[in-house]
């Protein structure tokens, strides 16, 4: 479960991490009570706000109210806002990043840390690593004082004590609500100490049983507050009854099994691209169910190249082909396609895409660097 911002910040001042003053705006009426000047930001399960216009300055009453009336029920990244967190304004005098989260390829908690704050963490670590500190903690040692000195030594910053008040309680907070990140961006230096001016938290679904209590109000809030525009795609995929989940990429992926997609997610990650979708159409494919499966992914206008990824079991190949010819006797594809083909009946299979000119690869990783090529990933 992904919280909002005001969920984890919530549980951080909870916790002694010093957060900015703030309220939660529902209606505009609410606006009254904002401590000006303020920062408004819009309440949504994703990120990128900023960029799409959902954080806001404001300085006095009347602008207040504007924007709180423009923001409010606005659509962004695809959430109509039910929601602001108004906060009053930090005189920042630094920024920093730092977040607690478990390493799944050591199955242990890290560090990272960066005194690029305020930016996308990911894309800090990809033009300039160096800047991104990452620390792997031995559970059984937990975070050792020298971690803390040494973290806040390579960060540049001074009041050593007060981050490590807040880093420790991070660590608390990520064993205390069975937690996978706790994040802050930035971590700012102010005139009155270190705050979190940002918050973001991931909790492990599996370990709801153990915080009923939390989750359940955590839930209802959510549910409340999230009202997700349904784009083309996703009301076509209802229709038809096609599992789809939109993402915020531009590589279209279609798979045949839920294992083969979640794989294949991992690797157009890994090979710089970004994924539009996931999209899966269980073992027993009919060629239908893939011609209406490229409609569906291809509905998107933000997919650049399209990947449809095919492990044979209990799917034929052959049927496979046969509903991507079917989609081209009725459109003409916006986009390259690239078809990764194993499996039963794959030669029949191979042998119907390339009578029109469709070639197909053997080698999952080569067909998944080629659509990331072909979308404009590196």
């Amino acid at each position: 479960m992904r919280l909002y911002e005001f969920q984890a910040k919530r549980i951080f001042a909870e916790r002694g991490i010093p957060v900015p003053t703030g309220i939660l705006l529902t209606t505009a009426e609410d606006v009254r009570d904002v401590p000006l000047p303020a920062v408004l930001k819009v309440q949504i399960p994703v990120g990128g706000r900023g960029k799409a216009g959902g954080i806001r300055g404001v300085s006095s009453p009347a602008e207040a109210r504007a924007v709180t009336d423009e923001l409010l029920r606005a659509e962004i990244r695809g959430h109509t806002v039910q929601a602001i967190l108004a906060e009053a304004q930090t005189e920042i005098l630094g920024e920093y990043y730092l977040s607690v989260l478990l390493d799944k390829r050591t199955n242990r908690p890290m560090v990272m840390a960066s005194a690029a704050g305020g930016v996308d963490i990911e894309q800090v670590a990809r033009e300039t690593p160096e800047k991104v500190i990452q620390q792997s903690l031995d559970p059984f040692l937990g975070l050792p004082s020298f971690v803390v000195r040494n973290l806040a030594r390579k960060m540049g910053i001074a009041d050593v004590q007060g981050f490590g008040a807040i880093l420790t309680r991070l660590y608390e907070i990520l064993w205390a609500c069975d937690a996978t990140l706790v994040e802050v961006n930035p971590l700012a230096q102010t005139p009155n100490g270190l705050m979190a001016l940002d918050g973001k938290m991931v909790l492990d679904d599996k370990a709801a049983f153990r915080h009923a209590e939390l989750f359940a109000r955590l839930e209802e809030e959510q549910k409340a507050l999230d009202q997700t525009v349904s784009t083309q795609a996703e009301q076509l995929a209802a229709e038809r009854d096609i599992t789809y989940v939109l993402l915020d990429g531009d590589v279209g992926m279609i798979a045949d099994g839920a294992g083969t997609g979640m794989l294949t997610l991992d690797l157009i990650q890994d090979a710089g691209g970004r994924a539009a979708n996931f999209c899966e159409m269980g073992g027993l494919a009919s060629p239908d169910v893939m011609c209406q499966s490229i409609e569906v992914v291809l509905a998107n206008p933000k997919v650049k190249a399209l990947l449809i990824t095919l492990i044979g079991g209990l799917t034929r190949m052959d049927e496979m082909a046969e509903g991507i010819v079917q989609y081209l006797g009725k459109h003409e594809s916006p986009v390259p396609m690239v078809i990764r083909m194993a499996g039963t009946q794959e030669e029949v299979g191979k042998a119907i895409l390339n009578e029109i000119g469709i070639a197909t690869y053997d080698d999952l990783p080569t067909a998944v660097q080629t659509v990331v090529n072909l979308a404009g990933g590196r």
